[in-house]
């Protein structure tokens, strides 16, 4: 049997960081991200990085600590 050929889920390396809405379960927003969390502003458009401003300092108001989540995918 060729091991290789096992289709077994995998990390890609894909990451987001998510801010859960405080009020509206199921809500927030969500940006790509490393596996520490950091955001590349220059590669988000500008209305992602607005969005991500706003998060970043609503954190505890509007939303709560975010988390970074790692996305597996099947290879």
């Amino acid at each position: 049997m060729n091991h290789a050929a096992v289709r077994r889920p995998m990390q890609t390396g894909r990451f987001v960081l998510r801010f859960p809405s405080l009020f509206d379960g199921g809500r927030g927003f969500a940006f790509p991200c490393d596996a520490l969390g950091q955001v590349s502003l220059d590669a988000l458009s500008p209305r992602a990085r607005q969005n991500y401003l706003f998060a970043s300092s609503a954190v505890g108001r509007d939303f709560g600590v975010p988390a970074v989540v790692a996305e597996a995918r099947w290879h």
